[in-house]
């Protein structure tokens, strides 16, 4: 199952995630998608926020920057065992999960959000809050370019949606 993350090769040799921080939280807060995407993908901002107050709970999350050498292209957030809102799918309340994925509109089709997943599936492979058995992931129902983004790295739909999010999985063991 892990061969496709494992196998997958950046394009973009410079691409990092960086944490965020007061010193890049406005300039990652004011990235966008095109128009026609903002119904997939909430504002940056809201993101930090849900983040924060998820940290503040005494819950894992993890908010980087997608930065291609010194520019920013995207944003991103990891959870771990971190949800647990009504209809909240049970797998998602035991596991990694890639919250939130964004690539700046200036950087769209590009290969930035293939590398940037391969990064983060990257960096919860590490467990920075201990070992899971499953990592997670969702997108909006009509996105098929997150669909096959996720698919390409092995996840596969379990077959439950929560407010319109399909959820996604992908087994460790």
């Amino acid at each position: 199952m892990l061969e496709a993350i494992k196998n997958y090769e950046l394009k973009h040799k410079n691409l990092r995630l960086v944490e965020v921080t007061t010193k890049n939280y406005w300039e990652l807060g004011f990235l966008k998608t095109k128009r026609s995407q903002a119904k997939f993908v909430g504002p940056n901002f809201y993101g930090m926020a849900y983040a924060y107050a998820t940290v503040a709970e005494g819950k894992f999350a993890a908010v980087f920057g997608i930065y291609d050498g010194e520019t920013p292209v995207g944003y991103a957030m990891v959870g771990h065992n971190s949800y647990d809102y009504e209809g909240c799918p049970e797998v998602c309340k035991h596991s990694y999960d890639l919250w939130r994925l964004m690539i700046d509109k200036h950087y769209q089709k590009k290969g930035y959000g293939k590398d940037a997943t391969k990064l983060l599936l990257d960096y919860m492979l590490t467990f920075p809050d201990g070992e899971e058995d499953m990592l997670t992931t969702s997108y909006e129902e009509g996105n098929v370019v997150a669909k096959k983004l996720y698919e390409s790295f092995g996840f596969v739909s379990n077959g439950e949606i929560s407010h319109g999010e399909v959820t996604m999985v992908l087994p460790l063991k």
